[in-house]
């Protein structure tokens, strides 16, 4: 395959096919966005009912939400080294 008929094919698929590829190729990325979804929730949830100042309750939810997303891409970032450099020259040698 060409590298012009790889990109068409890229530029034809719909939005839902191109997530489920990424999700694929990075498994790490929808648990982050995952993760952060839910601490927003989380967030908002818990404002109305929150005992310290509005300014200080946003910044810990973005620390928090930072911290799950910088947390998630490290875990994705060792997962793909480990696979990258342990899994495949093991399968190189068969």
């Amino acid at each position: 395959m060409s590298a012009t008929s790889s990109v068409s094919s890229y530029s034809e698929e719909g939005q839902t096919s191109k997530l489920l590829r990424k999700s694929k190729e990075a498994p790490f990325v929808p648990i982050g966005m995952a993760g952060f979804a839910g601490i927003v929730a989380y967030g908002l949830y818990r404002l109305k009912s929150r005992n310290t100042k509005m300014s200080v309750h946003l910044i810990h939810m973005r620390v928090a939400a930072q911290g799950f997303v910088v947390g998630a891409m490290t875990v994705g970032v060792v997962y793909s080294m480990y696979r990258e450099y342990f899994v495949k020259p093991r399968e190189q040698e068969k």
